[in-house]
């Protein structure tokens, strides 16, 4: 694919809920940040209301902007977390969550995200993968889905889901490879003195799949 114009910066947008995991967001964002400091990149969180955000691990974020902002977003980013178990009942976040997807060159999940993303109906059809020990739960929120039990992460034409929490981390580096080229996905790494796995069927915590 292309790369983005180098006047226009990459627009990424990380939904963020109650008891959103944090490694979720900050592991994939920071690597957006690092990438922003050698071409364009623009990243903002987004919440049902702009303000804090309380995540699964205590500490908040600061939404900037609210799920219902309009404009194109290059890349969408869903994490995971104990706050999935209520959201994949709340239509009217699913409904949201719809909506920023079409408006997104690429969307992609994290953990549970992905149920999210099931329940929304965004992985009809589609290969998927998730947290390996709430893939039962997950993987309950679609029957349309074909979700690969072993699997780092996969990418279906512009959707991309990972596994568990740290396995967002290198599907965003691949990510990052696909929309530039493997030089600035590897600069990244390096930067941030990341090991890198770059393969996607290398999923070592497939075994605890429950």
């Amino acid at each position: 694919m292309s790369e983005p114009s180098s006047t226009a910066p990459l627009q990424v947008c990380a939904v963020i809920f109650d008891d959103f995991e944090l490694l979720d967001v900050f592991g994939p964002l920071e690597f957006f940040g690092i990438l922003g400091e050698s071409t364009p990149v623009k990243v903002q969180l987004l919440a049902k209301g702009i303000g804090p955000v309380t995540s699964h691990q205590g500490p908040k974020s600061l939404a900037d902007d609210t799920f219902s902002q309009t404009g194109t977003i290059d890349v969408l980013l869903v994490p995971g977390g104990r706050g999935t178990r209520e959201l994949v009942n709340d239509e009217v976040f699913l409904e949201q969550l719809r909506a920023l997807s079409s408006r997104s060159r690429y969307t992609a999940s994290v953990c549970t995200g992905a149920a999210l993303l099931a329940k929304a109906g965004l992985l009809k059809g589609i290969q998927a993968t998730t947290n390996k020990r709430a893939y039962a739960w997950a993987t309950s929120q679609s029957k349309q889905t074909q979700w690969k039990p072993s699997a780092r992460w996969i990418r279906d034409g512009n959707t991309w889901t990972s596994s568990g929490v740290t396995a967002g981390m290198d599907m965003t580096l691949a990510l990052i490879e696909s929309i530039y080229d493997s030089a600035s996905a590897e600069e990244v790494a390096n930067r941030a003195e990341y090991l890198w796995n770059r393969d996607p069927k290398s999923d070592p915590f497939s075994a605890t799949t429950d």
